[in-house]
C-alpha cells in the first residue's frame, strides 16, 4: 500500500470518526420519520367489485392489471353489487370498492371512515322489457313510464346490488306500490336467463355500458329498452341522478341500434376507499382510474371522467390532487417506489438537513483536533525530557528517552496537509538533542 494512499485513507477515517455522531443522529431522525410517515404502501390491497360478468368485475380486473405494473397485488372481492360493496367497506372487509350514487344509508358514524376517490362513470338504469308482454295498445309506442310496469313480472335484483333501493325511490315518486308489481330478486345472470326464457316481463339493473349483459340485450330481437321522457325531471328530484341519452345507432351504426335516441336516468358510480388505506395506494388507484375511465364513451366525452362532481362523501386529498393535476414529476422518470419515497419524505429530509447543517460546522474543528492530537501528544514527553535536562539528571538516560521518543514519533502518519507540523515536531526534537550534546561531551 503506497504512503499516499495510506495518508488519504487515514484522513478519510478521521473524518468519518469525527462526523460519526452526526451521521448516527441524522440516521436516527430519518428512521424515526420513516416509521412515523410510513411512506411505502403495502403490496396487497382488496377491491370490492360486483357480480360475475358485471362492469364492476371488468373494471376491477383492469385496475388489478395496472397496479400490478408497480408490484401491487389487487385482490378482487366479488359481491352482489353497490350496496354490498358499501357494506364491505363499512365493515372493513375491503379497502376500496365501487359504490353507486344513492346507495349511502345516512349513517354518519360509519360513513366517517370512508372517502371518495372521485366519480368514475355513470351507470344508466337499464329497464329492458319483452315487447310481447305489453298490452297491444302499448306495443307500438313501447314502454315509456314506470306506471306501465304495474301487473308485470319485474326483477329488481338482489338487495346487495343497490338497484332495489334506487327503484324503490323512483317508484315511490310515481306513487307506485311495490305490491302492484310481481317482483323477483334474482341475481343478474339467472334473471337474464329467466327473462330471455319468458319467465320475466321486465329486467332492471344499473350498469355501465361496458357490461356484456347490456351489450347483448341491446341487440336481442324482441327486447325493448324503456325510454325515460321525464329524465330531466328525475335528475332534478334526485341529486344523485343525471339525465343521459343513448344516441341513435351508437350500439350498431349499420343496424341502426337503437333506432332512435333513448333517454335514460343514471346514477354516478364512485370509487370509495377507507380513510386508513395508505395514501400511496389511493394515488395509484386515481392514476389507474384516469387511464381506465378517461376515454370517450356512450355517455361521456374524453376526459369527462374521473371528476369531483356528484360525490356523496368527502373527496380524498390524494384524489383531488390526482384528478386536478398531472402525474407527479418524479413518477414520470423514476420507478414508483423511489419517486413515492422521495415525494413523501422530502419535507422531513429538508427539516433534518436544516437541523444538521449548523451542527455540522463543528466537524472540521473535531477533525483537525483529532489529526493534530497525534502530533501534539509527543510534545508533552519532549517537554518532560527538557525539564529533566535542566534539573541535572544523567544525560545517558535522557538520550535513551529522546531516541525512543524520536523513533515513536517517526512512525506517526498524518494527512499531507498536516505534514508541516510533523516536521516541526522533528525539528524540536533535534533542538532538545543539541541541548544534551554539551552534557554528554
Amino acid at each position: 500500500m503506497s504512503k499516499t494512499f495510506r495518508y488519504t485513507l487515514l484522513s478519510l477515517r478521521d473524518l468519518a470518526v469525527s462526523a460519526g455522531p452526526f451521521i448516527v443522529l441524522a440516521a436516527t431522525l430519518l428512521g424515526l420519520a420513516y416509521g412515523w410517515l410510513d411512506p411505502n404502501p403495502p403490496k396487497r390491497v382488496t377491491l370490492a367489485t360486483g357480480p360475475a360478468q358485471s362492469a364492476y368485475e371488468e373494471f376491477g380486473k383492469r385496475y388489478a392489471k395496472i397496479l400490478a405494473e408497480d408490484g401491487i397485488e389487487v385482490v378482487l372481492v366479488p359481491s352482489q353489487g353497490s350496496a354490498d360493496n358499501f357494506r364491505l367497506l363499512r365493515e372493513g372487509k375491503a379497502d376500496l370498492g365501487f359504490v353507486q350514487g344513492g346507495t349511502l344509508q345516512s349513517r354518519p358514524e360509519e360513513e366517517a371512515a370512508l372517502e371518495s376517490l372521485g366519480s368514475l362513470f355513470v351507470e344508466p338504469v337499464w329497464l329492458f322489457y319483452r315487447k310481447s308482454a305489453l298490452p297491444p295498445a302499448s306495443t307500438g309506442a313501447g314502454l315509456d313510464s314506470l306506471t306501465q310496469l304495474q301487473g308485470l313480472r319485474v326483477n329488481l335484483g338482489t338487495a346487495g346490488s343497490g338497484i332495489p333501493s334506487l327503484m324503490g325511490k323512483l317508484l315511490a315518486s310515481n306513487n307506485i306500490e311495490l305490491s302492484s308489481l310481481k317482483v323477483s330478486e334474482l341475481e343478474q345472470t339467472p334473471a337474464t336467463v329467466a327473462f330471455l326464457g319468458g319467465q320475466l316481463d321486465a329486467l332492471i339493473f344499473a350498469s355501465a355500458p361496458e357490461s356484456l349483459m347490456v351489450q347483448m340485450l341491446l341487440q336481442t330481437p324482441g327486447i325493448g329498452l324503456m325510454d325515460f321522457p321525464q329524465s330531466e325531471a328525475y335528475s332534478r328530484r334526485f341529486a344523485f341522478l343525471s339525465a343521459v341519452v343513448l344516441p341513435r345507432g351508437v350500439v350498431d351504426l349499420a343496424a341502426n341500434i337503437p333506432a332512435q335516441d333513448v333517454r335514460l336516468v343514471a346514477p354516478t358510480t364512485a370509487l370509495i376507499g377507507r380513510k386508513e388505506t395508505h395514501p400511496a395506494l389511493l394515488q395509484l388507484f386515481v392514476q389507474a382510474g384516469q387511464r381506465i375511465h378517461g376515454g370517450a364513451g356512450w355517455f361521456k366525452r374524453a376526459r369527462d371522467f374521473p371528476n369531483l362532481a356528484n360525490n356523496e362523501l368527502p373527496i380524498a386529498a390524494e384524489a383531488e390532487r390526482g384528478i386536478r393535476n398531472d402525474k407527479p414529476f418524479l413518477q414520470r422518470y423514476l420507478p414508483f417506489w423511489v419517486a413515492n419515497l422521495v415525494e413523501r419524505m422530502w419535507l422531513v429530509m429538508g427539516i433534518i438537513l436544516a437541523i444538521m447543517l449548523p451542527l455540522s460546522r463543528i466537524v472540521p474543528p473535531l477533525y483537525e483536533f483529532r489529526v493534530r492530537s497525534r502530533i501534539f501528544r509527543w510534545y508533552g514527553q519532549l517537554r518532560d525530557i527538557e525539564n529533566r535536562i535542566e534539573s541535572g539528571q544523567p544525560a545517558g538516560e535522557l538520550v535513551d528517552a529522546l531516541v525512543d521518543l524520536e523513533q515513536r514519533a517517526g512512525k506517526t502518519t498524518v494527512p499531507l496537509s498536516y505534514a508541516s507540523e510533523l516536521y516541526a515536531l522533528r525539528n524540536n526534537i533535534a533542538l532538545v538533542r543539541r541541548k544534551l550534546l554539551p552534557a554528554t561531551g
